[in-house]
């Protein structure tokens, strides 16, 4: 993009100012996000959301702006300086819209930029890991009481364990001879993990765990801190939708804990790290115990160990169809993510009851 075509765009948005400067902020691997410097020494986010991945980008953006309406509502004591900082600000277009079509049918949104806020990749502390559940738990808490039903969702069966192995059976059917073989032992493990993966569902579907706002992408980069390590706020909302509180805990911890990055082909790298779970759970529940039931609290665990193995699942399926999703760099990449995956299972049971325990003390 050059500036001229951006300012533009930023022209469509009531931004008031003339755009001077922009780079590219690396926030993901489906959108093209910006930060836009304005005369003024103003500074936005404008963001083209990808269309070909969500099908449904009006709606997709109206969940974000009414979940920060009623986050901004429930924090209506703070500053409006300090309430800017602690939530995402979306800049309505001249024509009073959420968003702007572009004449290639490309989506765009604006929000304010936060200043002076961090971004981390990884997660190298308890520190870190306590203060992200402390937000990401905090953001649970606050949407609690949003009617769920009023979002729409974005990616159909994201989560449903059902769906993902459905897919995965129809790979075993096309699969090549020799990707079967090379994944026979993994195979295998998926089957006898099937009927435990699906307790979280059951759950779900017969309405003893509440279906509430979830993120749905809660890896730590998607927490913004202060300059003193403290979370400051929740960003990325593109996938806020309905779900359990299950999946969002199970995606920070997957991502938190590996000891390894998760294409890792040294398994002897990849294990649990159960002092940075614990660090995550401390911040979490202070934030969220009140507002979930004991059997909510009881499962979480389990969240952890079902969304890492959807993940193994997702990789393996992937592996099993020539690799067709996600972008690969050699023929074993996505078998080795999924190896890795499964290694983390592996590790994270060797410490299951340890963690029980811990969510036990919870409950009390």
């Amino acid at each position: 993009m050059t500036l001229k075509e951006l300012e533009s765009i930023s022209n469509q948005f009531c931004n008031l100012d003339k755009l001077v400067a922009f780079k590219p902020l690396a926030s993901g691997h489906i959108n093209d996000t910006f930060l836009i410097e304005t005369q003024k020494k103003l500074f936005f986010v404008l963001q083209r959301i990808n269309h070909g991945v969500f099908k449904d980008v009006p709606n997709l953006i109206k969940n974000k702006v009414l979940v920060s309406k009623h986050l901004k509502e429930k924090l209506s004591h703070l500053s409006q300086a300090e309430l800017k900082r602690r939530v995402l600000s979306f800049v309505e277009t001249i024509n009073g819209e959420n968003y702007y079509v572009d004449s290639y049918g490309n989506y765009w949104n604006m929000m304010e930029y936060i200043n002076d806020s961090i971004t981390y990749q990884t997660v190298k502390s308890k520190e870190i890991a306590f203060e992200g559940g402390k937000l990401i738990g905090n953001f649970l808490n606050l949407t609690s009481d949003f009617n769920a039903s009023k979002l729409v969702e974005v990616i159909p069966n994201f989560h449903d364990m059902s769906f993902r192995f459905s897919q995965f059976e129809a790979s075993l059917k096309n699969a090549s001879k020799e990707r079967l073989d090379k994944a026979n032992n993994y195979i295998d493990i998926v089957w006898e993990l099937k009927e435990e993966m699906h307790i979280l569902q059951h759950l779900k579907e017969t309405g003893k765990i509440k279906v509430r706002v979830t993120h749905n992408d809660t890896k730590i980069s998607n927490v913004l801190f202060d300059k003193n390590k403290k979370g400051l706020c929740v960003i990325d909302t593109d996938t806020v939708m309905p779900g359990i509180v299950h999946y969002d805990f199970g995606d920070a911890i997957r991502t938190i804990c590996n000891t390894a990055n998760e294409d890792e082909k040294d398994l002897n790298k990849v294990s649990f790290n159960l002092e940075y779970y614990k660090a995550y759970v401390k911040g979490f529940l202070e934030e969220l115990n009140s507002a979930l039931t004991p059997l909510e609290i009881k499962y979480l665990p389990l969240g952890a160990k079902t969304m890492i193995f959807i993940m193994a699942l997702r990789f393996l399926t992937d592996y099993l169809n020539n690799d067709t999703y996600y972008k690969t760099s050699y023929p074993e990449h996505n078998l080795d993510r999924s190896k890795n995956q499964f290694k983390l299972i592996e590790s994270l049971n060797e410490q299951f009851n340890e963690m029980e325990i811990l969510n036990n003390i919870s409950v009390k």
